[in-house]
């Protein structure tokens, strides 16, 4: 939420192979959402914004015009953001993209200014996103400014992918689609955290109306994604506390503590996991090194777990 009472955002990448179906599903999703009280929504699809003459051009020796141009969509899409959250006009143009970005915003009506609605807003951002650090580019942006973050991956086989490009009025080249499936990074929650609000959906037959109202349930649900971020911080949290009471357990077993002080400890330090995920959940961490609270909570967790073992062990 913004100081000067702009918008609440959430961010939704929207991955996959082309034509797996993401401009198809984020289309229904943009025209979906709004119709929820209270909600609004917005789709820029990279393809609009980023010009095709930058895949045959290089501005710079060192960077390709394909990744000058991702770069320069990211800070758009952050004057974007900073204007959204403080209710604020748009700033000047800053990057020589910002021109078509902003005819895109206008279409979307996404011009924030000190008379616009303060209606959470769900942005969606239509790529391919099949390198694992474009999207953690995204989600930076979204952890700087305390947004609501998610992906949903199409998972597509390439085979159905170049068949439908096929009928495609302007089709990508075949070449393209099957290099980028060899590369293509799917999300993987239990290798790095922050994808932990993910869904990987199969698109091979097509997405049903009934799976796009899911969908767009899952992304206004409890206040979109900030919410779902909300949850993960205390599921994140709670996975690592167990993991911790039972190395003390294991600890605790090879210093011959009795079968009654084993039942007592394990006892403790699950009424002290439980409490520590609740002031997690009531928004009251502790002051620690770390910014990010589930590993501030983590870490206090860890640190008060030790007292514990050491009060049996020790006795």
């Amino acid at each position: 939420r913004g100081s000067g009472g702009g918008a609440r955002v959430g961010l939704c990448l929207l991955c996959g192979l082309p034509a797996a179906g993401k401009s198809t599903l984020g289309r229904a999703l943009s025209r979906l959402l709004p119709q929820r009280p209270g909600w609004a929504c917005a789709l820029l699809a990279y393809d609009e914004l980023i010009p095709p003459e930058v895949f045959r051009t290089s501005p710079s020796p060192s960077l390709s015009g394909w990744k000058q141009s991702r770069r320069e969509l990211l800070q758009c899409l952050e004057g974007l953001l900073r204007a959204l959250l403080a209710g604020a006009p748009l700033p000047g143009p800053a990057q020589p993209g910002w021109p078509r970005f902003l005819r895109c915003c206008r279409r979307q009506g996404l011009l924030p200014g000190p008379g616009a609605a303060s209606r959470p807003l769900v942005l969606l951002l239509d790529d391919n996103f099949y390198y694992q650090s474009m999207r953690y580019e995204v989600y930076q942006l979204a952890r700087k400014y305390s947004l609501g973050f998610c992906q949903l991956f199409l998972e597509c086989p390439v085979e159905c992918c170049l068949q439908r490009n096929r009928l495609r009025s302007d089709p990508v080249p075949e070449q393209t689609i099957q290099l980028m499936a060899r590369k293509m990074e799917m999300p993987d929650p239990r290798k790095n955290t922050w994808e932990q609000h993910s869904l990987i959906l199969s698109s091979s037959d097509g997405i049903s109306e009934d799976d796009v109202c899911l969908f767009s349930s899952l992304l206004v649900g409890q206040e979109a994604a900030r919410a779902i971020c909300a949850a993960s911080a205390v599921h994140q949290a709670d996975q690592a506390c167990r993991r911790a009471i039972s190395e003390a357990m294991q600890d605790a077993r090879g210093k011959n503590i009795l079968p009654s002080e084993m039942k007592s400890l394990a006892e403790e330090l699950n009424k002290l996991k439980a409490e520590f995920l609740e002031d997690l959940r009531q928004g009251k961490t502790l002051k620690t090194q770390y910014s990010d609270p589930a590993t501030s909570v983590i870490s206090s967790f860890q640190q008060e777990a030790t007292k514990v073992v050491n009060k049996y062990i020790l006795k």
